[in-house]
């Protein structure tokens, strides 16, 4: 059973900056097309993609964040991050990590991100 961890969340003022990283305990990021994924405040908010990275490195962002976050995998710390500069508040969510279509199985726990000054 896969478990990926979420970390490096917090409160931060707009503008700011913060890198997430996202742990595995099996070494899935090189074979499989991964994603971070934020789920904004409100009840019937779904998941949507913020950015992806394909097994041959080539990565996608989602409009709203394009320019200012940037993914990446470290294969050798088996760690994926997601560095956000010039955070805004509608940034301001519950960020999770996962393969691309998203696993059931794999969801973590995510890391809160809460972008207000």
């Amino acid at each position: 059973q896969v478990q990926l961890v979420e970390s490096g969340g917090g409160l931060v003022q707009p503008g700011g900056s913060l890198r997430l990283s996202c742990t595995a305990s099996a070494r899935i990021f090189s074979i499989n097309t991964m994603a971070w994924y934020r789920q904004a405040p409100g009840k019937q908010r779904e998941r949507e993609v913020v950015a992806g990275i394909a097994d041959d490195g080539r990565t996608n962002y989602a409009d709203s964040v394009k320019g200012r976050f940037t993914i990446s995998i470290d294969n050798a710390k088996n760690t994926m991050y997601l560095q956000m500069n010039s955070l805004e508040s509608e940034d301001t969510a519950v960020y999770y990590c996962n393969t691309f279509p998203p696993r059931a199985t794999y969801w973590g726990q995510g890391t809160q991100v809460t972008v207000s000054s």
